[in-house]
């Protein structure tokens, strides 16, 4: 049965350090990993969720886009688990958008990332996987794949006055 897992929180070094390639197939004990990260993303209204977050250095994560509280404009697609990724091309076009993070709360910052990506990753399986992601699902796993660098979104902002209190975003971005 899958487990809710605390979220580590800016400031803990295990969202600063290097991740571990992860070793695929999938072992059971990975698998449940994924199943504990998806239960945690679904009850923190997250579209997407890295290994250090969950306090595991492992080149893990999940793209999971869906419209919630958070991101109520959100596409939805099937959640996919994400294993060893690699950015192979990144377009030239840059979007500003606002994003927060699980291990960020109740900050928000207006972010740039490149709006299109082509990626290769592997799956639980281990077959290897190649795909485009555009806009919004980019954004995810652009924001994802930082956090197995060590990379945080408040990294990313070009200015300190792109950033936003939830409370206050809610009430300005959402309608």
């Amino acid at each position: 049965m899958p487990v809710l897992r605390q979220i580590a929180q800016l400031g803990h070094p295990v969202l600063r350090a290097p991740v571990d390639r992860v070793a695929l197939p999938a072992s059971e004990s990975l698998l449940a990993l994924v199943d504990d990260m998806l239960v945690t993303l679904r009850d923190a209204n997250g579209v997407g969720i890295a290994a250090p977050q969950v306090y595991e250095s492992l080149s893990l994560f999940i793209v999971a886009s869906r419209p919630n509280p958070r991101y109520p404009s959100a596409p939805l697609m099937e959640p996919e688990a994400v294993f060893n990724a690699e950015i192979l091309a990144r377009s030239a076009e840059l979007d500003k958008d606002w994003e927060g993070c699980l291990s960020i709360p109740g900050i928000r910052g207006n972010v740039p990332r490149h709006r299109s990506i082509r990626v290769r990753y592997q799956n639980a399986q281990g077959g290897e996987v190649e795909r485009e992601f555009h806009a919004f699902v980019a954004r995810i796993f652009q924001h994802e794949y930082d956090h197995l660098h060590g990379i945080v979104f408040l990294d990313r902002l070009e200015d300190s006055r792109d950033v936003m209190s939830e409370k206050e975003f809610q009430k300005q971005c959402i309608r």
